[in-house]
């Protein structure tokens, strides 16, 4: 059981850490996968990663997680690669050994990863279409005029992004 499940407490909006379990999943499902795909990293490593990832996401969003607004505090819990390495995946992959260098390698230069209650979406490249990765039961609030990160990067593109879905499995 991971520790996700295991802890009973609750974030400052009031939610417990279980109501982010489906969309700390998807990332850290999503992240694995791409290490997983250039078959440099073995499962037992992939295993040690995503368990450590999932513990430093948990953490990292533990008062910053507001399923009332969802919106709310998304530049915070974005995971972003941009030519530097996100720390909270650089902590991650040192459990398994993995070098900074080593995973500019395994992973793009150019990744943005959005983990929001009730969806988590990526996109790759400075101009990469925004796929969806997880899109949770429950229609979160409306936000109606707010600027959201995701919201802020899509301004002033010259074309209209192509939404795709695809699935994580573990």
């Amino acid at each position: 059981m991971s520790q996700i499940q295991r802890w009973n407490g609750s974030c400052l909006s009031n939610c417990s850490r279980a109501d982010m379990v489906p969309e700390i999943a998807a990332a850290v499902g999503f992240v694995s996968s791409l290490l997983r795909t250039r078959g440099c990293v073995s499962e037992q490593q992939l295993q040690v990663f995503s368990g450590a990832l999932e513990e430093a996401l948990t953490e990292h969003y533990k008062h910053h997680w507001f399923p009332e607004k969802p919106f709310k505090g998304s530049g915070y819990r974005c995971i972003r690669i941009n030519h530097k390495m996100d720390p909270i995946i650089s902590k991650a992959a040192s459990q398994i050994g993995l070098s900074l260098q080593q995973l500019y390698q395994l992973l793009p230069s150019e990744l943005t990863l959005w983990v929001d209650p009730f969806e988590v979406s990526y996109r790759i490249g400075e101009d990469g279409s925004i796929c969806v990765l997880y899109e949770g039961s429950a229609a979160p609030v409306s936000s109606y005029g707010m600027l959201t990160c995701k919201n802020q990067m899509m301004l002033g593109r010259t074309s209209p992004s192509k939404n795709y879905m695809m699935t994580v499995s573990s």
